[in-house]
């Protein structure tokens, strides 16, 4: 399975049902992502681009994809970002890959 970092924004109008009615959503997110065959690692609200996240284990990028989908249906979120989250491990077993070949990029006109 790979983890995921999946951003969202809400839009106005469910900041104003979440102010009207507060209610937490981390069970709601966690029982969609088991539904869907992924494990929930966290949910967090931030401030800024994105109004909060969701960390999760897919088996696929097809489930993730579903998860985000189920998500944006009802309407109340205006954007999302997905992004895969690689381990130290991995990322280091990556450069030792990356170290033993080489790539030359594009030779502009004259180079």
């Amino acid at each position: 399975m790979t983890l995921y970092l999946a951003q969202f924004a809400y839009t106005s109008e469910a900041w104003a049902a979440l102010r009207n009615h507060p209610e937490d959503r981390t069970q709601a997110i966690e029982d969609l992502a088991h539904r869907l065959g992924c494990r929930f690692y966290a949910f967090y609200y931030s401030l800024g681009e994105y109004d909060g996240f969701v960390i999760l284990d897919a088996p696929n990028e097809t489930t993730v994809t579903a998860f985000i989908l189920a998500t944006i249906a009802p309407g109340h979120v205006r954007a999302t970002k997905t992004t895969v989250l690689i381990s130290a491990g991995a990322m280091f077993d990556a450069l030792k890959s990356a170290s033993h070949v080489e790539y030359h990029g594009p030779r502009g006109k004259g180079a």
